[in-house]
């Protein structure tokens, strides 16, 4: 019997490690004009692989929104031994 969850979280893994969905979409196109384009067989054959084997590119850090606030550092209680604030 094949067990979904396992395969489905197999492949969540694959498409996280090649960069997401979205990297995955950009080499399909790729890969698509590649196969779309002028030459031989063979020529769109090997540009396709050849866009196939690239490696992700490092995800680059989403930009800050402007105006955004950065994130709340959590309360440290200091030396005068105060508690932190009741949760509201």
């Amino acid at each position: 019997m094949v067990n979904f969850k396992k395969l489905a979280d197999r492949a969540k893994d694959v498409v996280e490690k090649q960069g997401g969905t979205d990297a995955l979409k950009e080499r399909a196109d790729r890969m698509k004009q590649a196969a779309s384009g002028s030459g031989s067989v063979s020529d769109k054959a090997k540009a396709a692989a050849a866009a196939a084997r690239e490696k992700p590119s490092p995800e680059e850090p989403a930009p800050a929104t402007p105006g955004a606030q950065p994130a709340a550092e959590p309360f440290k209680q200091g030396a005068t031994g105060e508690e932190p604030p009741a949760p509201q």
